[in-house]
């Protein structure tokens, strides 16, 4: 059989989901998970009005913070950093108003833009052992850029304001002369935009989506931790069940499973009511998908 390239497929959460710790929202005071992006039931989605309000406050709060801080550390001053790198204000937008973009997720928004930054000066460092590097400059931004792209596109870290990280780490001489201090420069940045928009983007919105991936994690912990414990995933036709005045549940699965000698039944459902949405943190919608049920809950 012909190899098939243009099949090739690698998807490398499939070897780190395993490994990443499930949401500790239990363990936590509800208010904590609620800015954390924990939501005990479905957020009915706002008008642009009061995104676009949110989005105003915080790109202006979180690029203010960010330019503070940096004036104000001297280690910035003494390394000739500027107070903040150019391409964080686009990241702002993603960050503030489209918030439920897979590329605005912390997971994306934080590595992207470190392991670009790491690139870009590496490949800065390279091309400047080269007597040529003048004469050449505009190929390595070309390369760190695509580099950049390429590593992200594997991780699973694609953040769009990253590739522009990259590209100014080697063509601007105003970042690129910090050289590896750039990277701590970067992640301080995207530490403090987090932070801002877990404040502000919770208040009436929900962020982040998730924190690493919409798909299952945990696993390898899961097993470590009950090792006698066997499960039987019963999928189950989907169904409604429309018997009372509150509205329809709409039934997903039913995992059974032995515990101590007995059986514990889980249910993993979407709750749908009259005007309301129940949906379990462990599964992802997209922003259509809410839209629809919402608007499916109103016809009941």
């Amino acid at each position: 059989m012909p190899l098939q390239p243009t099949k090739w497929h690698f998807e490398i959460d499939q070897y780190l989901n395993p490994w990443i710790p499930a949401a500790p929202w239990k363990h936590l005071p509800y208010p904590v998970a609620h800015f954390l992006g924990h939501r005990s039931e479905h957020q009915r989605p706002l008008g642009n009005i009061a995104m676009t309000f949110w989005a105003f406050i915080g790109v202006f709060c979180s690029l203010t913070i960010i330019e503070a801080v940096g004036h104000a550390i001297p280690s910035f001053e003494e390394h000739g950093a500027p107070m903040i790198i150019g391409s964080f204000g686009a990241a702002a937008v993603l960050e503030f108003y489209a918030i439920e973009s897979p590329l605005s997720q912390p997971r994306n928004a934080v590595l992207g833009q470190l392991f670009s930054s790491l690139i870009g000066v590496a490949i800065r460092k390279l091309f400047a052992l080269s007597p040529m590097l003048n004469k050449v400059i505009w190929v390595a931004g070309s390369l760190s850029c695509s580099c950049a792209v390429a590593f992200m596109a594997l991780t699973g870290t694609v953040h769009p304001p990253a590739g522009a990280t990259a590209l100014l780490a080697v063509i601007d001489e105003g970042v690129a002369h910090l050289g590896w201090f750039l990277p701590p420069v970067v992640l301080l940045s995207c530490a403090l935009m987090q932070c801002v928009a877990l404040l502000l983007n919770n208040i009436q919105r929900r962020f982040p989506v998730y924190w690493w991936t919409p798909a299952e994690v945990g696993r390898r912990e899961k097993q470590q931790q009950q090792p006698q414990q066997h499960q039987i995933s019963d999928e189950k036709s989907s169904n409604i069940d429309s018997g009372s005045d509150n509205g329809a549940r709409l039934k997903v699965s039913t995992i059974r499973h032995m515990e101590e000698g007995k059986i514990v039944i889980e249910p993993s459902r979407v709750v749908i009511t009259k005007g309301h949405v129940a949906i379990p943190d462990d599964m992802y919608l997209s922003p259509e998908e809410k839209m629809f049920l919402a608007g499916l809950s109103e016809r009941l």
